[in-house]
């Protein structure tokens, strides 16, 4: 092989090993998945880290919530959030405190009712899940 070849080889092989070094450290800083019957979540977004990794892997789910209060100079995210899910029958499928501002599930395909609280503000809103769709929404509440 000429010098060129061996120098194009060589860089190829640095940007895949650039890559899979990113990767791994994008899914190293992603908090935990739990397990609530059929629900797979993951929830957290605290420092700018673990916000980014979860914004990297958000088109994976088919739910996210995310949770902001607004304030005189913006938005602030917010944690520590009760969230609860429930299905049309209003049975209770998910009681959650969100560890950050974002909250990612994965769940069956079907219409469900979110309640999530801030400082005895309670906000509702109905969602639908389906294979095509990937539903985000946003808490918002005032600081």
């Amino acid at each position: 092989m000429n010098q060129i070849c061996i120098s194009r080889l060589t860089a190829v092989a640095l940007v895949a090993v650039c890559s899979c070094q990113f990767a791994s450290a994008a899914t190293s800083t992603l908090p935990p998945l739990h397990h609530a019957g059929d629900i797979t979540y993951l929830s957290g977004g605290i420092g700018s880290d673990q916000s980014s990794a979860i914004k990297g892997v958000m088109h994976n789910y088919p739910l996210v919530l995310e949770f902001v209060g607004r304030t005189n100079f913006g938005n602030d995210y917010l944690a520590d959030v009760p969230v609860q899910i429930s299905d049309t029958h209003g049975r209770n499928l998910l009681n959650v405190q969100t560890g950050g501002p974002f909250l990612l599930m994965s769940l069956p395909h079907g219409q469900y009712t979110v309640t999530a609280m801030y400082k005895g503000m309670v906000k509702h809103r109905t969602m639908d899940t389906t294979a095509a769709t990937h539903a985000h929404e946003i808490f918002e509440w005032s600081m």
